[in-house]
């Protein structure tokens, strides 16, 4: 079968990922939609976890219905490709960057404007129409886990944490096969974990652990260390604060600016602290870092290790392994797409049409 390189944002040293150019008569494909704090991406997969189709499109500021009707309209394309294709569809899966409820569909995504209590379900059930196809909508929390489990690192794995580090963090945490889900789905809201003491009010908003070490915090930390004058900063305090990011932070780092060096230091200290929570509470196989952090920050993940083996349970350490993501940028809408497996095939616990 020939295949194309697939439109893509990839890091160095993952796993290729195609695009399929030649589908066969009657395929069966998986849809994909994954919603992220910056970005939409979209993606048709066969069940082999090969790409027939890929769309991506910046949220460009949209807030509300904006960014539902930048879902519907991603959709419609797919939908249409997969239709010249010939391709069937098996359902649609859609990661959200939030909590996904499973009895009225809606989503809380706070990274985006008026998405409180947004009826996603709802506004894709009007855009399929009568065509009937199931709906899932699930965090991207567990939808990470799941893309590494089916097409990762997870591969074969019954216990494992994925740790997600971007505008926010999350953990996908897969428990004796199963993904570990709570009462309400929202466990794995790990940028609350209480990692720092005493309490301060910049925690209500994001809670302890995102406000130290997601990229966005990253950036408020180095920030707050020029603010001081305590540390000199020839790289990064020449940028304006409102511009200064996590990019530039890591940029530094290389450059062996002080300042930047202290945010990663501490910021090594708050993800091992972290994963040694994760390895003395669950006893995982591994933990998979993945995120846009962990692009620049996977050269971190050693010594990572080091600073959660000085806090986690020791036998348990011993056996776990840290790693990056295989499927770096794509691990949620992967599998977001294997929400959407034929009945028999795959996992479909979250919200699921009726």
């Amino acid at each position: 079968m020939a295949a194309s390189t697939c439109p893509e944002i990839r890091q160095d040293k993952m796993r290729p990922f195609f695009c399929v150019s030649v589908v066969p008569e009657r395929c069966m494909a998986l849809l994909g939609l994954d919603l992220g704090g910056t970005k939409l991406s979209g993606g048709l997969f066969d069940l082999h976890g090969r790409c027939l189709e890929r769309r991506e499109t910046l949220l460009a500021g949209r807030s509300g219905s904006d960014v539902g009707t930048a879902i519907t309209t991603m959709l419609s394309d797919l939908r249409l490709q997969a239709r010249v294709s010939s391709v069937e569809i098996s359902g649609i899966g859609v990661s959200v960057p939030g909590i996904a409820h499973p009895i009225n569909g809606k989503v809380w995504a706070p990274n985006i404007s008026g998405w409180d209590n947004y009826p996603l379900r709802d506004e894709i059930r009007a855009a399929v129409g009568p065509a009937g196809l199931p709906v899932i909508v699930d965090s991207d929390r567990a939808c990470s886990i799941l893309g590494e489990r089916w097409q990762g690192a997870a591969r074969g794995a019954r216990h494992a944490v994925f740790l997600a580090v971007g505008t926010g963090i999350g953990a996908g945490i897969l428990v004796n096969g199963d993904v570990l889900r709570g009462a309400q789905d929202i466990a794995g809201a790990t940028g609350w974990m209480a990692l720092d003491q005493p309490f301060r009010e910049e925690y209500v908003q994001c809670g302890c652990f995102e406000y130290h070490a997601s990229g966005p915090g990253l950036a408020g930390i180095a920030r707050n260390l020029i603010a001081e004058q305590s540390i000199r900063s020839p790289r990064l305090s020449s940028i304006p604060f409102d511009r200064l990011t996590a990019h530039d932070v890591f940029a530094a780092h290389e450059a062996n600016d002080p300042v930047a060096k202290e945010v990663i230091r501490r910021a090594i200290i708050a993800w091992g602290a972290a994963a040694a929570n994760f390895v003395s509470l669950l006893n995982p196989e591994l933990i998979i870092f993945g995120g846009g952090v962990f692009g620049p920050a996977v050269r971190f993940i050693d010594d990572i290790r080091r600073e959660a083996a000085k806090w986690a349970q020791p036998i348990s350490m011993r056996s776990v392994r840290f790693v990056p993501s295989a499927l770096g940028n794509d691990a949620a809408l992967i599998g977001a797409a294997s929400l959407t497996f034929p009945a028999g095939h795959g996992d479909s616990t979250a919200i699921m049409e009726d």
